[in-house]
């Protein structure tokens, strides 16, 4: 197992709930957001950067809030959101450090840094945890690989900052691979990318759901004792439910939840958003904690 630091101790204990397990709201998309904020008189498209931050800051203001931490951005949500104190001083930051969209090489895709964003802007930037985004492909790509190397060199910085990393992890499919072949080997995917993340150095991951009880059995032995979180991955909120009650009976750590908590209640008037993430995305967060602690 790779241990955490004294830093990177404090830093997990900020995310986590008070029995310790991981439950983070997840606000960092820009694009995804956007798109579903349909209400927008001319649709999501013309969402202005203004919009998409005020629709941010009610996202923190009538949900983060009530979670252990909150992932955001640093291109629209940051530093504002701390600088005007929105976010409570009991609700731990965590900032995406990647950027959105990926770089196709070789068949083989590679995320991207927000330009500018290192461990120690993190830092600046108010936050208490880092989270970085890799694509892998374990069946093409092993602990020597370009995508390996990168995961090394995060992980080395972000603990040269004192800074605790959550390593995710999402998996594609390659072109020409059938549905049905993606989808069988789905599991194993999972499971030897956080295999290989470890090898890198990864101490916290976050993960798509394998599938089923016996793929989260073998992500949790794959993980070595790193903690790993299950994220949403845009699910409906019964179906991850089910999900995290799965992972969490199976070895999992806590979740990490985004759209499955509000992408029905984002909209572009104040009105709405209020009372839809009060009445809608506020309860299912409280469900969401009595299933990541039960």
């Amino acid at each position: 197992m790779n241990e955490l630091t004294t830093l990177e101790r404090r830093g997990m204990a900020s995310i986590s709930t008070p029995e310790g397990n991981m439950l983070i709201v997840a606000g960092d998309q820009r694009n995804g957001m956007k798109a579903v904020m349909t209400d927008a008189p001319d649709g999501p498209g013309s969402v202005t950067f203004e919009q998409l931050a005020d629709a941010k800051a009610d996202l923190v203001r009538y949900l983060g809030n009530y979670a252990p931490a909150i992932l955001l951005d640093p291109e629209v949500a940051l530093p504002k959101i701390v600088d005007d104190a929105t976010l409570s001083r009991n609700t731990a930051l965590v900032v995406g450090m990647d950027a959105s969209g990926f770089e196709e090489t070789g068949g083989l895709r590679y995320t991207r840094y927000v330009d500018g964003v290192t461990p120690r802007v993190v830092r600046d930037l108010g936050g208490d945890v880092a989270k970085m985004l890799f694509y892998m492909r374990p069946d093409k790509q092993g602990a020597d690989s370009r995508v390996a190397e990168e995961i090394r060199e995060i992980v080395k910085a972000c603990s040269s900052e004192g800074l605790l990393l959550i390593v995710e992890i999402l998996t594609y499919k390659l072109d020409g691979e059938s549905d049905e072949d993606y989808k069988a080997g789905f599991g194993k995917l999972i499971a030897d990318s956080a295999r290989i993340s470890v090898e890198c150095g990864a101490k916290v991951l976050k993960l798509p759901y394998p599938g089923s009880a016996e793929a989260c059995t073998a992500v949790t032995g794959a993980a070595q004792g790193v903690p790993w979180a299950v994220l949403s991955a845009g699910v409906d909120h019964e179906t991850f439910i089910e999900q995290v009650r799965t992972a969490v009976a199976n070895g999992a750590s806590g979740a990490m939840a985004g759209r499955s908590l509000w992408k029905d209640s984002m909209a572009v008037s104040a009105e709405t958003r209020e009372d839809l993430l009060t009445n809608r995305a506020l309860p299912r967060l409280k469900e969401l904690a009595v299933a990541v602690n039960s």
